[in-house]
């Protein structure tokens, strides 16, 4: 017997000499090579199926996740067009919004729309792999600080400095995020708000480029989302007749005040 075969005899009686235990120390680390293979499985799994919801750094909750996965991913089968959402803790210290975003667009290859949040910095944006992608739905719309129409109006008459300012205010609105990112939580309600404001704006965008194909989602939110910004106008409304109700009543304190001072 040659060297060669000598050496795979003494390799096989090697094993097959070796106690149980040796025998069961090898059985498991087979088991432990098999779960670490199964949770590098699920965790790239995972990040496949994460595909609209590109990341996370705020909400962490799998029923969110599933709505903008589901919706993403039927408009996307549907209108070739990704719609991204990233929820970021903050912008990296060392770019801006802008920068940051050009440097997400760029990995991206299909046509892509990017919808981002920043907690920290309080700043929300869209941007697109390509200009031609604002023909499918109203950017300065759904980035609107105001929902309504009169909401808008009346925010001109007081901030406008000129006519054409005016004119800008006055005609935007619309807005289906900053007007829910400004309004005020409950104690713990806080990251409800942000996802709630977040798809609302979501969906929006999802269901103006739905529009603009000329097809139908069936995840889509629709009358909800109108609900959505129906409360945010009526709160606003609300107030706004609660202040001209404590003006009129001042003005009429001051008033007889000064009558009866004469």
């Amino acid at each position: 017997m040659g060297p060669n075969s000598y050496g795979c005899l003494y390799t096989f009686r090697r094993g097959y000499s070796k106690s149980p235990f040796y025998r069961l120390g090898n059985l498991l680390k087979f088991f432990n090579r098999g779960l670490y293979a199964l949770i590098l499985t699920f965790f790239i799994q995972s990040q496949l199926v994460a595909e609209y919801l590109y990341k996370d750094e705020v909400i962490f909750n799998p029923n969110f996740s599933a709505e903008v996965e589901t919706l993403g991913s039927e408009l996307y089968q549907k209108t070739g067009i990704a719609l991204r959402l990233v929820m970021l803790k903050e912008l990296p210290h060392d770019k801006d919004i802008l920068e940051y975003e050009n440097e997400l667009i760029a990995t991206f290859n299909e046509p892509t729309v990017l919808l981002i949040f920043s907690e920290f910095n309080m700043q929300v944006d869209i941007a697109v792999t390509d200009r031609s992608l604002y023909e499918y739905f109203n950017r300065k719309q759904v980035l609107s600080l105001v929902a309504s129409p009169i909401q808008a109006f009346v925010m001109a008459l007081f901030y406008s400095d000129s006519f054409e300012s005016f004119k800008e205010i006055a005609s935007s609105h619309g807005g289906t995020i900053i007007p829910l990112l400004a309004g005020k939580a409950k104690k713990g309600e806080v990251l409800g708000k942000y996802s709630g404001s977040m798809f609302n704006g979501y969906a929006d965008i999802a269901e103006q480029i739905a529009q603009s194909k000329n097809v139908e989602l069936v995840n889509a939110v629709g009358n909800s989302n109108k609900n959505t910004i129906l409360v945010v106008k009526v709160l606003f409304y609300g107030f706004i007749i609660y202040g001209i109700f404590l003006y009129i009543k001042r003005k009429l304190y001051i008033r007889r005040q000064k009558n009866e001072q004469k």
